[in-house]
């Protein structure tokens, strides 16, 4: 394997900001002139994107890659889980199914994927003058370490020096750190060169004696105290858990949209643009609660289990409340499985979900879809029909959707071919096509529908890069670039 220069970042538990570390350091890198690459060996993440190469990984990947201004290859993220219930994920190997395994069984299969993770991780190197690596969860995860492909594992395979992350704004970042000293083996713990503090919030030098501590206990090198950065907000999250107790940052007025949140719920980095708009009021609609009745829209999003997830938005009575809302001459939005729940019928005749079975949709578009073992992965760009507005997205999905209302689709893709569907009163619209709403002339149209007068400024795509460039920055201030690029080698 040849041995490019490369770094690996793992964190003292999840979401301590791993994947925005190492987005940042791809961008701040890049405009040092040098030829990055993002990787992690495995990921967990029902958040995926559609590759140039086409295949398909994780979100963070897809964003690291747009910070390092590379194209996105399913090398990057060699193995992706997505999740289909408390117990079982599919598999995703180089791109493509592989699998869907159960925990346990996963965790026998894990050994016999570290070659292909190897010969991934040599192919991104290749050109490269730094790769930059990401781990998954935590690395004391000791009781997961037999076969393990995504942290010390596959660092001690490479011979890729490690940086522990720690969070410091949920507190104990001190016995995180030093406790994951203790519980790794000497061989990990020499594998280990340093550490970086994220998410800091005031004044740094009164954390000079706690520095001096993890440093005096552990024996690894601080590269620096990163200060929380609050437009993290801005760039597109990876793990659902980016969903709990999110704070509406322009307060409830404006248009308001409605978004059930399903178990399985998969891509829903759809929501970031409108998220973003200082006009819309996105809410989340948790277990246990019911869609309120004033609400402009109600969108469903994409699922990774349509199904399973269609039977909890019943359980839940967000069926019934849809359906008011419709009589009131609402809108209703499915995108992806959402798409599929808004039709008459969803049939999985070959098991692709679980067992066989067939289940009545909320019956608010006049179609159907059949599940199959055909992944559809690409990119796609279009119009919307009404509007005559461009949009450029992707499609990843299992099914086929047919039925009387394709034919008043919601958008034409690749020349003219038609795609989604619209009710005849054009109030309920589904679509296959994630990401639609990053197009801006498209948002304002769709939102300018709803409001008369309303009024954006909003450019999402240049407010990602400009956040790429503001954390780049962010990080040349407070991360020791020089010092890490060393240990790269």
């Amino acid at each position: 394997m040849t041995k490019t220069p490369a770094i690996m970042f793992q964190g003292t538990g999840s979401d301590v900001g791993k994947s925005l570390l190492v987005a940042g350091l791809c961008r701040a890198y890049h405009n040092r002139g040098l030829r990055v690459r993002p990787f992690k060996p495995q990921n967990m993440s029902n958040n995926a994107a559609v590759t140039a190469d086409g295949g398909e990984i994780g979100r963070a990947q897809a964003l690291q890659a747009r910070a390092a201004c590379v194209p996105t290859s399913v090398h990057m993220n060699p193995v992706l889980l997505k999740p289909e219930s408390e117990t079982g994920s599919q598999v995703i190997v180089q791109g493509r199914v592989e699998a869907t395994a159960k925990a346990r069984d996963y965790q026998a299969m894990k050994p016999r994927l570290m070659e292909r993770v190897l010969e991934s991780f040599s192919i991104v190197g290749d050109g490269a003058d730094l790769v930059l690596v990401e781990g998954a969860g935590s690395a004391a995860e000791i009781n997961l370490r037999t076969g393990d492909i995504a942290n010390m594992g596959f660092a001690l395979a490479a011979d890729v020096p490690v940086i522990l992350i720690g969070d410091i704004d949920r507190g104990g970042v001190i016995a995180s750190l030093v406790g994951t000293h203790v519980l790794i083996p000497e061989s990990e713990r020499q594998q280990t060169v340093g550490f970086l503090i994220n998410k800091f919030r005031g004044d740094a030098s009164l954390f000079d004696t706690a520095m001096e501590l993890i440093q005096s206990q552990t024996g690894f090198r601080s590269f620096g105290v990163v200060p929380y950065f609050p437009d993290a907000r801005f760039l597109p999250k990876e793990d659902a858990m980016a969903l709990d107790n999110r704070e509406d940052p322009h307060g409830s007025h404006g248009i308001k949209i409605a978004v059930p949140r399903i178990p399985r719920i998969a891509n829903f980095d759809d929501l970031d643009p409108l998220i973003a708009e200082a006009g819309v009021d996105v809410q989340i609609v948790e277990a246990g609660q019911a869609i309120d009745g004033d609400v402009d829209v109600v969108l469903i999003p994409g699922s990774k289990a349509t199904l399973a997830d269609l039977a909890f938005l019943c359980d839940q009575g967000w069926d019934v409340d849809i359906k008011a809302h419709h009589r009131r001459g609402g809108v209703v939005v499915g995108l992806c499985g959402g798409y599929q729940m808004l039709g008459t019928e969803i049939s999985d005749p070959t098991g692709i979900e679980g067992p066989p079975e067939s289940r009545s949709g909320l019956g608010l578009l006049d179609v159907v879809t059949v599940l199959d073992g055909r992944k559809t992965l690409m990119e796609t760009d279009g119009v919307e029909c009404a509007s005559g507005t461009e949009v450029r997205g992707y499609e990843i999905h299992m099914g086929e959707t047919t039925g009387p209302d394709t034919a008043h689709p919601w958008f034409t893709v690749r020349g003219d071919c038609p795609e989604g569907a619209c009710s005849s009163s054009g109030l309920v619209m589904g679509s296959y096509l994630h990401g639609m709403f990053g197009a801006d002339d498209f948002r304002r149209a769709f939102l300018s529908r709803l409001r008369q007068g309303f009024y954006s400024t909003l450019a999402f795509e240049d407010q990602i890069d400009c956040t790429l460039n503001a954390l780049a920055n962010h990080l040349e201030q407070h991360v020791d670039l020089d010092g890490l690029l060393k240990v790269a080698g």
